[in-house]
């Protein structure tokens, strides 16, 4: 069960989340400098959520605590699931932002692309080509996952692909920092106050 408080300021949500899985309270402002204080029990996760907060200049406050003691598959999920939601959220009706974007991220030998689509309908086609089983405490399988769950929480059609690499902590963070740049020019003000579709709804 999720408990949503909008704040006054524009675009910050706060949720909070209790199951038998896992505790999770969030703040997430979409016009922030790129402040990250995530606390996951998950090393990895924690640095990958990091850099989406970066990139994004999204100001991002996470903290979980979740059963790391089945594995890590309910807290990255749960930590997706919330992230998109209160992206949703924090959009509201979708009126007078950009809505579409795509964006390239070149760490080291790993480019990654992403496009992203804040169309109100949820896509997601994640392909990173990941070899080992884990990075740190984080299964491989999970990053792919938890790109799923955000991507379906958040409403959004999302593309991430691998181009080319061999270091899957680079090929990781390059997806992680691709959908960064894209979210953030798609969340961007475009000037306007209209919905951006014909349908004059999202």
């Amino acid at each position: 069960m999720t408990d949503t408080t909008r704040t006054s300021a524009p675009r910050i949500v706060e949720r909070s989340r209790s199951t038998k899985e896992t505790s999770i309270e969030l703040r997430l402002d979409l016009d922030g400098e790129g402040n990250a204080d995530v606390s996951t029990g998950i090393g990895f996760l924690d640095h990958m959520i990091g850099a989406l907060a970066k990139h994004a200049r999204f100001d991002v406050r996470l903290v979980c605590r979740g059963d790391l003691e089945v594995d890590d598959h309910h807290t990255a999920e749960d930590c997706a699931l919330e992230l998109g939601g209160a992206l949703a959220e924090a959009l509201g009706d979708r009126r007078g932002i950009a809505r579409a974007a795509s964006a390239y991220a070149p760490p080291a030998e790993a480019p990654a692309r992403a496009v992203v689509d804040l169309s109100g309908r949820p896509w997601p086609e994640v392909h990173l080509g990941l070899q080992r089983e884990r990075l740190g405490r984080l299964a491989c399988e999970n990053v792919t996952h938890f790109f799923r769950s955000l991507a379906i929480e958040a409403r959004m059609a999302l593309h991430v692909d691998l181009l080319r690499g061999e270091n899957d902590h680079h090929r990781a963070e390059a997806a992680f920092k691709a959908t960064a740049l894209a979210l953030r020019q798609a969340v961007a003000h475009s000037g306007g106050d209209d919905v951006p579709s014909t349908k004059g709804t999202l």
